[in-house]
């Protein structure tokens, strides 16, 4: 397998120093990507650099995950109005042991001879003093160099810390040293972080007098111009404690078309015969939507597991079923993914003692709830046999009980095929 080939055809390269492909091509290469640990999980943005790095330990090279303890600390200014907060040491070492874990789940850490390896930059900066930086890495560096770059000239007019200004350098040095302790050739990275890699490579250049080389992937944007990887709630993470498997699939289910035809290949580690066969089916019956689904599969399955993917695609159906089924379907939802499906849609809240002597259903939809604008609306809803109790059809006669209550606390009525209600117990 061919890296950088496997990259084009994937549209996984934006920018590519000469020389790179060569380099790849004489044997084993080692290459590193740096991950930011100012949260305690990644996100589905930095999840296109871990498939950089899968693609390039199954191309047999080796790959290192740099994880920025010291540049944690400094914050790198690429695509920032601002400068961010620094964080606490604490907080750093537990980001970074949850970051590294995270990483384990798609690269192989064993015995093999281009195993993984995850290095934290904070192992060669902790017993560098100031005086040492500037004279061993800031005298080879001019600040004509620095000025030019976007992530410094974008900051001009609102202004940026020293701090700030001297991450490059900093990530810089990161490259050197991995150059010269670790045998690392290449550096990728997004399309952002051109301006700090190449700073490496021409430290290494002029401190070293050695040739190292560049690769970046594009930054990801969605068909509609929308931001890939953000929802109403924030960002999509890894960690299901923070985006659950159900909401994590419903972010990729629910791509476009033309959003899942670009996923497929950055996301998933199908071939380029078995994509295009899917298009290809996909294409003949898009409302059946394939890409979406075989997506939205491979990717919970490999970030989460294959139970978390089967309890989401059961969670996702049971709004387009009715019936006994229907009813099974609601009851067996573990409470956490039940609320993750209603999320969002209206509710209110009824007493236990009003269910156990039993509430009329406009009552229930009017009165006691105002999920409808009347009793009349009500009961005009009823007779044209558009309101469901748990899925099931229900007529003016309908008393909501105890034995209607999903996980001991809600009742789910529906009016129509789209407009939910929630009715929770207090």
């Amino acid at each position: 397998m061919n890296f950088i080939e496997e990259l084009r055809w994937r549209g996984m390269i934006h920018d590519i120093m000469p020389g790179t492909e060569e380099e790849f091509a004489k044997g084993m290469t080692s290459a590193y990507i740096g991950f930011d640990p100012t949260g305690d999980s990644l996100h589905i943005g930095s999840l296109v650099q871990i498939m950089i790095l899968v693609h390039l330990q199954r191309a047999g090279h080796k790959p290192f995950a740099l994880v920025g303890g010291a540049t944690g600390m400094v914050g790198d200014p690429s695509g920032k109005s601002q400068e961010r907060n620094l964080l606490d040491n604490e907080t750093l070492q537990h980001n970074l042991a949850c970051i590294q874990k995270q990483l384990e789940q798609f690269l192989d850490f064993g015995s093999i001879n281009n195993s993984a390896e995850v290095v934290n930059n904070y192992d060669w900066f902790k017993n560098m003093n100031f005086l040492d930086f500037i004279r061993d890495v800031g005298k080879h560096i001019s600040i004509n160099y620095m000025m030019s770059k976007d992530s410094v000239k974008s900051r001009l007019e609102t202004g940026m810390s020293f701090t700030e200004f001297s991450y490059q350098l900093v990530q810089g040095y990161d490259f050197y040293w991995l150059w010269k302790n670790k045998n690392c050739k290449v550096q990728l990275g997004g399309s952002d972080q051109w301006g700090n890699i190449v700073t490496g490579t021409e430290l290494i250049r002029r401190k070293g007098s050695g040739e190292a080389f560049a690769c970046t992937t594009p930054l990801i944007k969605k068909a509609d111009g929308t931001k890939f990887g953000k929802t109403e709630g924030g960002n999509v993470w890894l960690d299901k404690t923070k985006t659950s498997p159900y909401k994590f699939y419903q972010y990729w289910i629910n791509a476009s078309d033309e959003d899942a035809a670009n996923y497929i290949r950055i996301f998933t580690l199908l071939n380029k015969e078995e994509i295009e066969a899917i298009e290809k089916e996909h294409n003949e019956a898009p409302h059946l939507r394939l890409l979406q689904k075989t997506l939205a599969k491979d990717i919970t399955i490999r970030v989460h597991s294959e139970e978390d993917y089967n309890a989401a695609l059961s969670a996702s159906e049971i709004l387009f079923k009715n019936g006994e089924e229907a009813i099974a379907g609601l009851k067996a939802l573990p409470e956490n993914i039940f609320n993750d499906v209603f999320e969002g849609v209206p509710q209110a809240e009824i007493s236990l003692a009003e269910l156990e002597s039993g509430l009329g259903i406009i009552d229930g939809l009017s009165a006691r709830t105002n999920f409808l604008a009347s009793n009349g609306e009500a009961r005009r809803a009823l007779k044209e046999n558009a309101i469901s109790v748990n899925k099931n059809k229900v007529a003016e006669d309908k008393l909501l009980t105890t034995e209607d209550l999903i996980n001991g606390r809600s009742i789910l009525i529906q009016k129509g095929k789209k407009n939910y209600y929630l009715i929770n117990v207090v």
